[in-house]
């Protein structure tokens, strides 16, 4: 089966690349950037571009594949407008279901998000099962993201898109540009970290994730979820672990409504006084504050996933990436 990858440049993105490979299928490397795709070319694999902006260049850029594994969706990383974060993240992905309408596939994976997710109201592991009755009452851009990606997802498969959804957990691993889960990794090594909102985690290595995916895509069924579930840490056990790894004393427990303030008052600060990005961002804080323990039985029992590399592992070996490339100083 010929598979390809879009938002292969990026951490889930590279590692789904290479867990294509290691399946035995045939991969295109689909991207937005020129740059990014000259050094994945570089590294042997094809490539083609491939814009969430334009269902032109997403339909000539999916041309000849046998199904498709989308790692774009949009994640709101600098503050703007509620609305603007949502509406850009559907328009990418109606863009996106546009163009695989007219190709001729045989599976398409939307690689979500646990936080669209409600929590178990028994205080259980999440399962797939789990969903909102309606649109979430918390105004948390990245929750309304992920939410609204996941609903259209599975109204692409009501509509007769072979859609299926993959959804790794909070992932850690080598090619990470440092702008999400691996701030906590860099910024610990450089002593700059603010400090952590507790809350309940499943953590799972990136590579671990990419098999996932390709599991979904191989033998996932159209219109389901499937959990890629790691290892259950608290925010404190998590941290424990890269202060152990980084040499780094243990940052400081924040409560979340002292979080929420500075978060709201560095947004400010960007918005209005042209200051630097927050540090402390609402989707750090969903990160952080908002997830779950997971169950990762559904994709053992239906697709025989389970993750290889343990959390420990997978937090030395982003480290590790993070040190050959000076992003952090050596131990």
């Amino acid at each position: 089966m010929r598979i390809a990858v879009i938002g292969a440049s990026g951490m889930l993105g590279r590692h789904t690349v290479e867990g294509v490979i290691a399946a035995g299928h045939d991969v295109v490397a689909v991207g937005r950037s020129a740059k990014s795709l000259q050094v994945l070319a570089e590294t042997g694999f094809k490539t083609r571009q491939g814009d969430m902006g334009d269902v032109t260049s997403l339909t000539q850029g999916l041309q000849g594949v046998d199904a498709v594994i989308n790692c774009a969706a949009y994640y709101p990383t600098v503050p703007r407008s509620l609305q603007g974060d949502v509406d850009t993240a559907t328009g990418e992905m109606r863009n996106f279901y546009q163009a695989c309408a007219t190709l001729p596939l045989s599976k398409i994976v939307y690689l979500g998000a646990a936080i669209a997710l409600p929590k178990d109201p028994s205080g259980k592991p999440g399962t797939e099962e789990l969903d909102y009755p309606e649109r979430p009452t918390n105004l948390n851009p990245y929750l309304q993201v992920k939410w609204a990606l996941d609903k259209q997802a599975r109204d692409a498969a009501q509509q007769g898109l072979p859609v299926a959804i993959g959804i790794p957990t909070m992932s850690f691993g080598e090619f990470d540009p440092g702008r999400t889960t691996g701030r906590f990794i860099l910024e610990m090594a450089s002593r700059t970290l603010p400090g952590f909102v507790e809350g309940r985690r499943n953590i799972i290595y990136a590579g671990d994730a990419g098999r996932g995916l390709v599991r979904v895509c191989e033998d996932g069924r159209v219109g389901e979820r499937y959990l890629l579930a790691g290892e259950n840490l608290t925010m404190s056990e998590l941290m424990g672990k890269i202060s152990k790894a980084t040499g780094a004393p243990m940052p400081k427990s924040i409560p979340l409504p002292v979080a929420r303030l500075v978060s709201a008052l560095q947004t400010a600060r960007y918005k209005f006084l042209r200051g630097p990005e927050p540090k402390v961002n609402s989707s750090a804080i969903a990160v952080m504050a908002s997830g779950q323990f997971i169950s990762g039985e559904k994709a053992a029992r239906s697709l025989g996933f389970r993750p290889l590399v343990s959390v420990d592992e997978a937090i030395h070996r982003t480290l590790r990436w993070f040190q050959s490339r000076g992003m952090v100083p050596l131990n």
